[in-house]
């Protein structure tokens, strides 16, 4: 642990604000079923998930305590062993994408670690790895996991738009979908951005816009129809005590990565195989993507 203090925590002023979080949350009330994406803009909302505060942090935390057991058993066969190093929905192998390139000595930061299975596989590889999520109880596992693999690094119990990290002392920044999806844009990349080197990489794999525009809510699928606004998208809220999560527009992206002086370098689309299914998706969604994409990964270089 030497290492964290010297070289990734702030002061200790930001290890006693991490250690904050630890406090015991109150699960929120049940939200609302209605599919809602909001615009850039003030509303008025419950207090638990009100825009422009950590109410969408707290309850996302509570979300993902709640459901991390069941997430991890049904997903464990396509997140461990050999498709930990893969990406998203079609968990496409990034020996095949090589988008993180060469691991070995690097300081990496995973946001939204989870079980911190992609971590501890890079870890094994010679990385320096650090994992970061919002979740005790995924926490709880990535230990017990780590415990398992004999291999050890920082976990930290945090909100990815607030790192209690140093600047610039990662090479490499990366998210499975995650904290990327789960948090808001708007100050998850300023802070990857701080915390990264000069030419450090910004990996990241999150939903595509054509998601959540295509969306039929009361059906629970993908349609073949433009069923709410493009422009504007921002914070959605998928009801269902399901997570809040945040979209950009591509245009939005771009912008908000030029600000905080971040290169694209690739952006993919995954597009899966005929015939191939997802874990995640439903047979008909996971042929939808075929056509239209469900994800984007993006990759960026600090300037």
């Amino acid at each position: 642990m030497r290492w964290v203090r010297k070289e990734l925590w702030s002061s200790s002023t930001a290890r006693r604000g991490e250690a904050r979080h630890h406090r015991r949350e109150r699960y929120p009330k049940r939200p609302s079923r209605v599919f809602r994406m909001d615009r850039q803009r003030k509303r008025k909302r419950s207090r638990s998930r009100t825009a422009g505060s950590a109410g969408h942090i707290r309850y996302n935390r509570a979300v993902w305590d709640r459901i991390s057991g069941w997430y991890d058993c049904r997903h464990a066969c396509v997140l461990g062993g050999t498709p930990a190093t893969a990406w998203g929905l079609f968990r496409v192998p990034e020996s095949k994408l090589g988008l993180l390139g060469n691991t070995r000595g690097k300081a990496i930061l995973e946001l939204g670690c989870g079980a911190a299975r992609w971590s501890i596989a890079l870890a094994r590889g010679g990385a320096r790895s650090t994992g970061i999520d919002l979740s005790s109880v995924q926490l709880a596992r990535a230990r017990e996991l780590q415990r398992e693999s004999k291999v050890r690094f920082p976990l930290v119990r945090a909100s990815a738009e607030q790192l209690p990290l140093r600047d610039g002392v990662f090479d490499l920044v990366f998210c499975d979908w995650g904290a990327m999806t789960f948090a808001d844009p708007m100050r998850t990349v300023p802070e990857c951005a701080r915390v990264l080197r000069p030419g450090g990489k910004f990996v990241f794999a999150t939903a595509s816009p054509f998601r959540y525009v295509t969306f039929d809510r009361a059906k629970d699928r993908q349609s073949r129809r433009l069923l709410r606004p493009y422009f504007g998208s921002y914070r959605i809220d998928l009801g269902s005590d399901a997570a809040v999560e945040f979209q950009l527009p591509y245009g939005t992206w771009i912008d908000l990565f030029r600000k905080n002086g971040l290169t694209v370098e690739r952006l993919m689309e995954t597009r899966p195989t005929p015939g191939r299914q997802s874990r995640y998706l439903s047979r008909p969604d996971a042929k939808w993507g075929r056509s239209w994409p469900l994800e984007t990964i993006w990759k960026l270089r600090k300037e």
